[in-house]
């Protein structure tokens, strides 16, 4: 990230960085590369403008949340800092993530609130219209949300384009809000204080909206020589020498439009000489809401009046025997342990002993500063607090803050005001924040049972302890978390494998319990919905103690599921834990003969066993899908355990891509069911018995199930004593070729049964194929008649339309064509087709097949019409259904991949009298 800070004029209608300000940013980019650049994350002086750039990497997010909630703080805007944080974190999202691009950010302070503006350097992205036929974006997309939530939150928003880059922008408004007061920090000692030659004079002078001067108190008369009504009503331009502050080019009217401001500048006296001064500028309102800035002027050098001192002085940062010694070892005592836990836990330990308290906390802060979490502790129940959470701030005033030093002398008085000690009998306390280069990284405490323990003096030294140890533990802190995100990538990389590797609904359901547990959570359940009208049904339940599941899905079962809030993020939900707890109160009661009689007397185990393992937090993502709830995955802790906020929001990145793996699942069964469904309706329900005439068929579709195959074969009576058979294929698969099956399959029917001939049948199929126009297929069609005689032979009249031809096998095992070829169907209008007769004598095979067996290939070898021949010479004396099995596995031998086309083969032997 590189930080570029601006001032001048806030006035907000510009059209960005580059246009109103090139020079400025122009020097923010050409500066020298700050290798700390990404660990800074607020700038050392707050201006009316403030601009960052950061590069298109993933850590760049969090880096512009927390340079934008520290530009905020410091003007003061702390009413819409969380809005603008927000906002920032999407459209820095969209750039240095999804676009690819660095983003650019600046921050303009204006009179009625805050401009924020980002910029990426794709301006080929287009802005979708936002209607209701064309949405803004997708809730299933990771990004793209950013000018939802600016239509959303903002006051007023839009994007700019130009030829290099593309820029949005909104305003927040400020709300109304009373005036308020800041307390300073704890006391100092008197060596501590700064010295002063004799008395201290404090100019107090206001400047109203105009810049005049609206105030002026007696110090000013005094230290500049002009009595009030000389200068009441005057530009404070007239009186002010400007700059006096060395590296500053701020000007006068620049620094009284800011919120605060702190340098050194002349003030021309009486006498016409220039007195330096150092000033602290405050930007306020008045009851009307006009603006107005409060200057506190000292001569420059007492500037220490109105400047605190630095910290450490040589006497806190060496040994009793002189020898200089680091501090951080000072308060630790050694060297700093490898990971952060024992870092942490040796901290609360050496600040009890400090201050000689009963018990010692330590908690840091979540991402966006707005939570604080218990890391360690001692002298407290550390297992049932490690990992709760509490806010940053708990409450209004100073006290209510993490971000000040507080000490409470009775927490009887307050109660409530430490959530963490409720309930531990610990009355007094301290607090004191961890900041590394002004930014809240955590808190450190101490506690006594006794009220009335602690002071200003005490809070003092604890707060010296915390400031040597703050970037230490900083430091521990980044380490561990970017070893937990570069976990966290390579989870979800192998998540993402793991459940794009099937499309089985319930396998899936299961690869998601398994990715949670134990990774992120002891049990999982997960629960799904068929349709926005039915509820939740519990699918899954897993437990990392396989004995514990049972039980566990039972407790699930009993209460109602959570709601399907399509909300993201997770949620806590209370109701295992409060029906786990009554279950195992009721068990226990009834034990000891207080409670209902009962017939189980082991019930108590279980019960009890349960309502350990629900006893923690639970919490529900929801699994959003193509703009639906499809489900929720809920996530458990055992008794009295929480969730990090780092595993919450892994768990967040899991159930969206398992959401979208699920309803692929679902989808996908969908479509096989549809397809098998239609695949039998396209194939006849069963075929008829013919006296005389063994039959087989058998059918194998290519592929999983999915798609609809062309191949076909049909066998149905036509008339006393007479059957029609036929065996096709459409040319490609799906519903297309569907169409012209279903088609064939019944006209052949219909048309047979109107008493016309094979040639005139497949005549006026071939009419109706042609009729479809744009959606017509050709097909090959092999369509015959059979009679069977009471010789025990069988007459056959036959016509192959393009079809491969049949085979006929005779007793002596010779075989032969029993038809010529002819044209297929589906080409040409005129067809000229011709029936040919066959007699079929007792002990012949007929055998129909479709080109997925003629057409079966090993690399360059074809199985071909004389290999199907070779095939059922062996066959000599086999029955029609032996007939047809060992074809299709001369056919599924002749090559080791699966068979890739569909396959028909339809097999008719005619037996003789002695069959009968």
């Amino acid at each position: 990230m590189t930080t570029g800070l601006i001032s001048g004029d806030p006035t907000p209608e510009h059209t960005g960085p580059t246009d109103a300000f090139p020079a400025q940013q122009r020097h923010a980019q050409d500066a020298p590369p700050d290798t700390h650049a990404h660990e800074r994350t607020r700038s050392s002086v707050i201006t009316a403008r403030a601009a960052a750039s950061f590069e298109p990497v993933g850590r760049s997010v969090a880096t512009a949340r927390s340079f934008v909630r520290d530009t905020l703080q410091g003007w003061g805007f702390a009413d819409i800092i969380d809005d603008a944080v927000v906002l920032t974190s999407e459209l820095v999202t969209n750039a240095v993530v999804h676009a690819g691009t660095a983003a650019d950010v600046v921050c303009l302070r204006t009179d009625d609130g805050v401009r924020i503006e980002v910029a990426d350097h794709y301006p080929e992205r287009e802005v979708p219209l936002q209607s209701a036929a064309h949405p803004v974006s997708s809730p299933d997309q990771e990004g793209g949300r950013g000018l939802q939530l600016c239509a959303a939150l903002a006051a007023r928003w839009g994007v700019e384009y130009t030829t290099t880059r593309k820029q949005v922008w909104f305003h927040l408004d400020l709300p109304d809000r009373a005036v308020g007061t800041r307390s300073a920090g704890p006391a100092l000692p008197v060596d501590m204080l700064p010295a002063a030659d004799g008395r201290v004079r404090v100019a107090v002078v206001q400047i109203d909206h105009d810049g005049a001067v609206s105030a002026w108190n007696e110090d000013a008369e005094e230290l500049f020589g002009y009595p009030a009504s000389s200068v009441t009503g005057k530009p404070l331009t007239d009186l002010a020498a400007w700059p006096h502050t060395p590296g500053t080019s701020t000007g006068i009217v620049e620094a009284l439009q800011l919120s605060r401001w702190e340098g050194s500048y002349g003030i021309r006296d009486a006498a016409g000489r220039v007195v330096p001064v150092y000033a602290s500028h405050l930007r306020v309102r008045d009851p009307e809401g006009a603006p107005s800035t409060v200057c506190l002027l000292v001569r420059n050098e007492e500037r220490a009046v109105l400047q605190s001192p630095s910290r450490g002085a040589a006497g806190d940062t060496a040994h009793h025997d002189g020898r200089d010694a680091d501090p951080f070892e000072v308060f630790i005592g050694s060297p700093a342990p490898d990971d952060l836990d024992g870092l942490l836990q040796r901290t609360v330990e050496r600040a009890r002993d400090m201050l000689d308290a009963d018990a010692a906390f330590l908690l840091l802060a979540t991402d966006d500063e707005t939570e604080l979490e218990v890391r360690a502790s001692t002298g407290l129940p550390s297992a049932r607090q490690r990992f709760a959470r509490v806010p940053v701030e708990a409450g209004p005033g100073r006290y209510g803050s993490a971000r000040m030093p507080a000490v409470h002398d009775d927490l009887a008085a307050t109660p409530g005001s430490i959530p963490l000690l409720d309930g531990t009998g610990m009355r007094s306390v301290v607090t004191v924040p961890l900041k590394v280069e002004g930014r809240l990284t955590g808190s450190l405490g101490v506690a006594a049972e006794a009220s009335g323990r602690y002071s200003n003096e005490e809070a003092l030294r604890l707060q010296f302890a915390a400031d040597r140890i703050a970037l230490a533990v900083e430091s521990a802190r980044l380490g561990e978390l970017e070893r937990l995100r570069r976990g966290s990538l390579s989870f979800l990389v192998e998540a993402s494998d793991l459940l794009a590797g099937t499309l089985d609904r319930d396998q899936t359901l299961a690869l998601m319990a398994q990715m949670t547990v134990p990774t992120l959570a002891t049990w999982c359940a997960v629960y799904t919905i068929n349709d926005p009208s039915s509820d939740p049904y519990l699918s899954y339940v897993l437990h990392e103690d396989e004995d514990r599941i049972d039980g566990l899905k039972a407790l699930l079962s009993k209460i109602s599921p959570p709601d399907p809030v399509p909300t993201p993020g997770a949620r806590v939900w209370t109701a295992p834990f409060k029906a786990a707890h009554d279950a195992a109160l009721r068990t226990s009661m009834r034990s000891l003969g207080l409670g209902e009689p009962t017939t189980v007397s082991s019930g108590i185990g279980p019960t009890l066993a349960t309502a350990s393992a629900v006893g923690g937090e639970t919490v529900v993502l929801p699994l959003v899908a193509r703009n639906r709830v499809i489900g929720m995955l809920t996530l458990g802790k055992p008794t009295d355990e929480h969730f990090r906020q780092e595993s919450l929001e892994l768990a967040e990145d899991l159930s969206r891509r398992a959401a979208l793996a699920l309803d692929n699942a679902r989808l996908y069964s969908e479509r096989t069911a549809i397809s098998q469904s239609l695949q039998r309706s396209l194939l006849p329900p069963e075929l008829p018995r013919i006296d005389g005439v063994e039959v087989e068929v058998i059918y194998q579709a290519a592929g999983e199930g999915n798609e609809v195959g062309g191949d076909f074969y049909d066998l149905f009576p036509i008339r006393d004593g007479a059957y029609g058979f036929a065996i096709g294929d459409v040319c490609g698969t799906g519903p297309n070729a569907a169409a012209v099956t279903g088609l064939a399959r019944h006209a052949l029917r219909l048309l047979a049964r109107e008493g016309l001939s094979g040639p005139a049948v497949l005549q006026r199929l071939n009419s109706a194929i042609l009729d479809e126009g744009e959606r017509s297929r050709f097909l090959t069609l092999l369509y015959g008649e059979l009679w069977p005689q009471e010789d025990g032979s069988a007459l056959l009249k036959v016509v192959c339309a393009g079809h491969p031809l049949p085979l006929r096998l005779r007793q002596d095992g010779t075989v032969e064509p029993a038809a010529e070829p002819q044209p297929l169907l589906g080409v040409m209008d005129d067809l000229e087709l011709y029936e040919e007769t066959r007699v079929l004598d007792p002990g012949d095979v007929l055998l129909c097949v479709t080109d997925g067996v003629t057409e079966r290939r090993e690399g360059m070898r074809m199985l071909g019409d004389d290999g199907l021949a070779d095939v059922l010479t062996t066959c000599t004396g086999l029955t029609a259904g032996a007939v047809a099995s060992r074809v299709l596995r001369a056919v599924e031998r002749f090559a080791s991949e699966p068979p890739s086309d569909d396959m028909a083969i339809l097999a008719m032997r005619v037996p003789g009298l002695q069959a009968d």
